[in-house]
């Protein structure tokens, strides 16, 4: 079983000095790429100097996450391909497992690890942690992280579990599939394109796992960090693209639901202060309408729906019931 790991940067030199090391040293079963989009800083001169056992696909312009691994997995012949954030640090037989699993299960098309903090290593990552899930309204959530809640890690969940979804900061899977599915969602840019990735293999079938004795380290906003108001415009915007093509159900009550919570938010951002952060949650929207026609179609052509939520709410079992856990 061919295995390629692949790394997008884009100028992102430091990061690529600091963190391609561990993914040489643990990866000797698997082919290593990293894909450049269109960087104006001396990555791609670096990495040719400095780790030559290392293959450069180099993008002509930066599209962003979904465009970026769509056009360059297109140059890369394995069974597996592995999406790698570039802050991300991995460990010792990181890969066996994951091998493994997809070798004793035909079934198994995508696979995420246990994502702890590279910067409080005790604790899980907000991006990923022990494997996602979604509510009824589009809200994601993990084992180990719900909204601002993160959890230690007590071994908890060192288990092989069936998700809903997989972090695209470490993200496994077949080849076979990610074509079958024409890869990720190029609209997106980035920011829940996995989530909608893994949501349209569910519907079509596909099982997602999550595999607890496989262990990553991740920064975790290097590229874009949580404070900024574009990350919010594409995490809502995304996020209304990817119920409104794939949710089981009335979509129209689903949407006109997400709306009045999205409202709530912004109101929260209000109180904070964020103005920024208003401003986003609107373009978003305004992303949406124009663009509903086209996630209409896209909808009706798409794979029949599935049930797809174990929590109807988890805005209202968080904030409400105060669970904070999984």
């Amino acid at each position: 079983m061919k295995l390629a790991v692949v790394i997008l940067n884009w100028n992102g030199k430091q990061l690529l000095e600091q963190f391609v090391p561990s993914v040489i040293t643990y990866s000797q079963k698997a082919d290593i790429y990293v894909a450049d989009n269109a960087s104006t800083d001396d990555s791609v001169a670096f990495l040719k100097q400095q780790f030559p056992q290392v293959r450069i696909i180099q993008n002509r312009t930066n599209d962003g996450y979904a465009k970026g691994y769509n056009e360059a997995l297109k140059h890369i012949e394995a069974d597996i391909f592995c999406l790698l954030n570039s802050d991300i640090e991995v460990t010792k037989n990181w890969l066996a497992p994951i091998i493994t699993e997809f070798q004793t299960n035909s079934n198994t098309a995508i696979i995420q690890p246990k994502i702890l903090d590279f910067k409080k290593k005790s604790h899980f990552e907000y991006a990923g942690a022990a494997g996602g899930f979604i509510d009824k309204y589009g809200y994601p959530f993990c084992r180990g992280r719900i909204f601002d809640t993160i959890e230690k890690d007590n071994q908890q969940y060192d288990d092989t579990k069936t998700i809903f979804w997989a972090s695209g900061a470490c993200l496994f899977i077949r080849k076979s599939t990610f074509e079958t599915l024409n890869g990720f969602d190029e609209s997106y840019f980035a920011h829940f394109e996995e989530i909608d990735l893994c949501w349209r293999a569910f519907n079509a079938g596909y099982i997602t796992k999550y595999i607890g004795t496989s262990t990553v380290y991740h920064v975790g906003g290097a590229t874009l960090n949580a404070l900024n108001p574009k990350k919010t415009y594409l995490n809502f915007r995304n996020s209304l693209f990817t119920i409104t093509k794939n949710a089981h159900g009335f979509l129209f009550g689903i949407i006109i639901t997400r709306l009045v919570l999205d409202g709530i938010v912004a109101i929260k951002f209000l109180f904070s202060l964020k103005f920024k952060h208003i401003t986003a949650i609107l373009k978003a929207h305004f992303s949406f309408y124009a663009h509903l026609n086209t996630l209409l179609k896209q909808r009706y052509q798409l794979p029949k729906k599935k049930h797809y939520y174990k929590t109807k709410s988890i805005v209202w079992s968080y904030f409400i019931k105060k669970r904070y856990h999984y």
